[in-house]
């Protein structure tokens, strides 16, 4: 793997910031409140039950969702009045490939490439699909490849453009063992280029080894949030419990 280069070097002071945040669906609130900051080079995990709020905080800062309230400023860049340049400073990867099943791997990455105005597109698809190592299935269609495979092209595709933000929504659903491993070299290699990166995940453990904040949400609000040289596993895990056993 090799260190992730990000876009030209950040100009803003923080990768991430968050104030406010809040968002409802059809009168059911999903965000409450929340704030958040992060540095440039490392690593927030978002922890809680399902429904607590962590897809569509994610989905919020990839510009799919629209916030309610609060304010969200990614790489210096306003969420709502600077939308198109927060999208070129993201990379995504959701429960969704947003791969086109009747493409080649190799020619979902190529269209991606003119999508993001890649000057090198072809060194750069090549370059992302061995990172992922992809390259032995790239000529097969997406409709054909296993669930790891689709994931891997999927995480290929959020860093083609070397976003400074890589947003990650579950990303561990799919992959084996080689490519949990690969998925914590992208991340570590990611933080390494000066990049940030946001992951939401189930395993707290894994989370927790990857990252250097902490968040759980509980029903859309911050049930804890803090460094993890700061936090223990054990804290990360009662406060989760906690929020399963307040949905129950």
């Amino acid at each position: 793997m090799t260190t992730h280069d990000s876009n030209s070097a950040p100009d803003a002071q923080l990768a991430l910031e968050i104030a406010g945040l809040s968002k409802a669906f059809g009168g059911t609130p999903a965000l409450r409140d929340v704030d958040l900051q992060l540095g440039w080079g490392e690593a927030l995990a978002l922890f809680g039950h399902n429904g607590a709020g962590k897809s569509t905080l994610i989905r919020t800062l990839v510009t799919l969702v629209r916030p309610d309230e609060g304010t969200v400023t990614i790489a210096g860049f306003d969420r709502v009045r600077q939308a198109a340049q927060v999208r070129s400073m993201v990379g995504y990867v959701g429960h969704q490939s947003l791969l086109y099943d009747d493409m080649t791997a190799r020619e979902n990455l190529r269209f991606y490439a003119k999508l993001y105005g890649i000057a090198d597109a072809d060194r750069r698809v090549e370059r992302s699909l061995a990172e992922v190592g992809a390259t032995s299935f790239a000529n097969r269609r997406m409709r054909v490849l296993s669930n790891g495979m689709v994931k891997r092209v999927a995480i290929a595709r959020a860093l083609l453009h070397r976003p400074r933000v890589l947003l990650l929504d579950e990303p561990e659903a799919g992959l084996d063992q080689g490519g949990l491993e690969l998925l914590d070299s992208v991340i570590n290699a990611v933080k390494a280029g000066g990049a940030s990166v946001v992951m939401s995940t189930h395993s707290i453990e894994r989370g927790f080894a990857l990252a250097d904040h902490v968040l759980v949400l509980d029903t859309g609000r911050v049930a804890l949030a803090g460094a993890t040289a700061d936090t223990s596993v054990e804290e990360v895990r009662r406060a989760v419990l906690g929020t399963r056993q307040a949905a129950s």
